[in-house]
């Protein structure tokens, strides 16, 4: 005769904790709950068109929060990439509509460039031993004082009227810039999780020592994740330029600090080796769906410059203190199951009366 299995409570409980330890859980759990209270709030929040506007224009700070993911992970940082998106964007525009170039060349030049900054960045960073945060604070300034240079500070507008199917176009009724984040995201998560570069990209973050000792090439690590990147801040620029069918040296501010915000609240540590890249996305969801929220309200761009920096210290803030509030949080539910079970008077009453005396 078979044994029967007893059901326990335990299963469900287990998986629940499984669940809450996930890298994506916690940030797709922010994200859904921001955007609850935003669809309470206005009920405008849930329509066709104002979704729509949250996904085209978390596209660009999505794409390119997969580089500032990747450089974080290698316990790095990258501010540059706001300026290097406007400087691809007005170089985009002039080689199209100055140069003549066609529009699949132009921008498959644009994106080598990107990697080719990038690589400038991790050199001087890596190779010339420049802390990162010094060095891509100066291309910062350098890259956008070249955007300003190129086009005299004049945007160049009506650049070709074959971008804006690029960026607004559809492919079996999906928005192109879905199509284009899900493949990225998904190149990236594949790279990161089942490549020997991408192992040597957590290495690299969580021990570098550790990855010296074991034969894996820091700096070159390090250089890989600029380049990379570069490549997405160049991506980035070239879906600017599609989206509004122009150039501007002006594109771009603050789309370092958005990309930087996301990934640490997608759970990614700025001490390097720890993050999930998946997670980066809903962190990027996060922040748009707060811009869109106090767009909605009415809120000035004041305010809300002053809202994503409270973002921005708040994430940075949860990601320094990760393991005091996870001890917290595992004291706390270690002594919510400790807590005696209250027994009902009627039951105390009951079990005293058939007790014997």
């Amino acid at each position: 005769m078979g044994h029967e299995r007893v059901p326990s409570g335990g299963g469900l409980m287990d998986r629940i904790r499984t669940l809450l330890r996930s890298t994506v859980a916690g940030p797709l759990f922010v994200m859904l709950l921001v955007a609850a209270v935003v669809s309470v709030t206005t009920d405008r929040f849930l329509l066709r068109q104002n979704l729509m506007n949250v996904w085209l224009q978390v596209s660009i700070v999505a794409i390119v929060a997969i580089g500032a993911t990747i450089v974080i992970l290698t316990a790095q940082i990258d501010l540059s990439s706001g300026s290097l998106a406007a400087l691809s964007s007005v170089l985009l525009a002039g080689l199209i509509k100055k140069a003549g170039l066609p529009e699949w060349l132009a921008m498959l030049l644009i994106i080598l460039m990107g990697g080719a900054l990038g690589l400038v960045n991790g050199f001087f960073s890596s190779y010339g031993r420049i802390p990162s945060f010094i060095f891509t604070l100066g291309t910062l300034a350098v890259f956008r004082g070249l955007s300003f240079l190129y086009t005299g500070g004049t945007p160049i507008f009506s650049v070709s009227p074959r971008l804006l199917p690029i960026f607004y176009g559809r492919v079996i009724g999906l928005p192109l810039p879905f199509v284009y984040v899900v493949a990225l995201y998904a190149m990236a998560w594949a790279y990161l999780r089942y490549t020997p570069g991408g192992r040597g990209i957590y290495a690299v973050g969580g021990n570098e020592s550790a990855a010296r000792l074991s034969g894996i090439k820091v700096n070159r690590v390090r250089t890989k994740a600029f380049v990379i990147a570069g490549v997405a801040s160049a991506l980035g620029g070239v879906l600017l330029t599609t989206r509004l069918n122009s150039g501007s040296p002006n594109y771009g501010q603050g789309l370092e600090l958005m990309a930087i915000a996301s990934s640490v609240i997608g759970g990614t540590s700025l001490f390097g080796g720890v993050g999930n890249v998946v997670a980066t996305l809903f962190g990027a969801l996060t922040i748009v769906i707060v811009q869109n929220a106090l767009n909605l309200h009415g809120v000035s761009s004041a305010w809300q410059q002053i809202a994503l920096g409270a973002i921005i210290a708040l994430a940075v803030g949860v990601d320094m203190w990760r393991t005091e509030i996870s001890r917290l949080a595992v004291w706390g539910w270690s002594r919510a199951r400790r807590a005696p079970r209250r027994v009902p008077t009627t039951q105390r009453e009951e079990e005293h009366a058939h007790s014997p005396s």
